[in-house]
């Protein structure tokens, strides 16, 4: 019986048998790709750039960004070279990177949407407590807590994922190594140590949605009792578009967890994984700059800027 250490590489699942397909999704793929780049890269530099924003909410906001950049990072470049070259195999040692680094990016960019919740509850809800709650170093330890945690969490389900004796094969039907399809590759009795380390982080991972949910109702309460219909205006733009994005990111990652097996399918499935992992890195930019006038000024000064600099060379 075949075991982990027999296994040298994994087969990843073939998004088409057609040489013209395979082109095609390598095409589309590098488009989602570039987009994820310019969007988050734009709102990278837009807040890296401009003194204005150098605020509490734009510096989690930069944190979404380069999580959003790491975890597409992870996945697409393998699956574009793959359809690029024709190939389905993915080296042992690099399908466990992908693991760690997706569930490191994942968890760590959930666990910061969960703070700038947080954030907006002080400066929606406690406003003249805002500076004394959301300070400099407090922004830090948070987002040093979310980076932590996601690295404990992977570390965690990486190494017990890989210590798992295979019987069953090495063919991954997913586009990148996704864990709960390699466990399908385990051994019957073997895997109920990583399940419930999965059934642990879905505990933790419930505890942070409910305390959104708290945190966003306790905001609408605030907001709808303003008198002034600008202030309102203002404290909703800022809300709406981190409402968007976990709302994006929950949702997706819920139907393609607690999807009915009986409309589970290999193409289905990677549609559904398509819409957790790739679009929120590209769709988080979009949302975040066309509800905030204060980053979409930036943003166009930015490009602006760099045109000018571009004519004079």
């Amino acid at each position: 019986m075949p075991n982990v250490s027999s296994i040298t590489e994994f087969l990843l699942l073939a998004v088409s048998d057609t040489r013209e397909l395979q082109l095609l999704h390598f095409a589309l793929f590098l488009g989602i790709y570039l987009a994820a780049l310019l969007g988050n890269g734009l709102i990278l530099s837009a807040v890296a750039c401009h003194h204005r924003l150098h605020t509490p909410m734009y510096f989690f906001l930069l944190n979404l960004a380069f999580l959003d950049l790491g975890c597409i990072s992870t996945t697409l470049p393998k699956a574009m070279a793959n359809a690029l070259w024709d190939t389905r195999a993915i080296s042992y040692q690099g399908c466990a990177a992908q693991v760690f680094f997706f569930l490191f990016f994942i968890s760590a960019e959930y666990y910061n949407l969960t703070i700038m919740a947080y954030d907006r509850y002080v400066a929606i809800c406690k406003p003249l407590h805002y500076g004394s709650l959301v300070g400099s170093r407090a922004c830090a330890q948070m987002a040093a807590a979310a980076w932590g945690s996601g690295f404990l969490n992977a570390v965690l389900h990486t190494a017990n994922t890989f210590s798992l004796p295979l019987c069953h094969g090495n063919a991954v039907d997913q586009f990148f190594c996704e864990i709960p399809h390699i466990l399908k590759l385990s051994c019957s009795d073997s895997y109920l140590r990583e399940v419930w380390a999965v059934l642990f982080s879905i505990f933790l991972a419930f505890v942070c949605f409910v305390f959104i949910v708290l945190s966003y109702v306790q905001i609408f309460r605030a907001v709808l009792r303003m008198p002034s219909s600008q202030g309102r205006h203002k404290a909703f733009s800022t809300c709406l578009p981190h409402l968007a994005v976990v709302s994006l990111m929950i949702s997706t990652s819920i139907f393609a967890y607690l999807k009915p097996p009986s409309i589970s399918s290999p193409s289905l499935d990677l549609v559904v994984t398509l819409l957790y992992t790739v679009v929120p890195p590209v769709a988080n930019p979009l949302i975040y700059s066309l509800r905030n006038q204060e980053l979409r000024d930036s943003i166009r000064t930015l490009l602006e800027y760099t045109h000018r600099q571009q004519i004079h060379l």
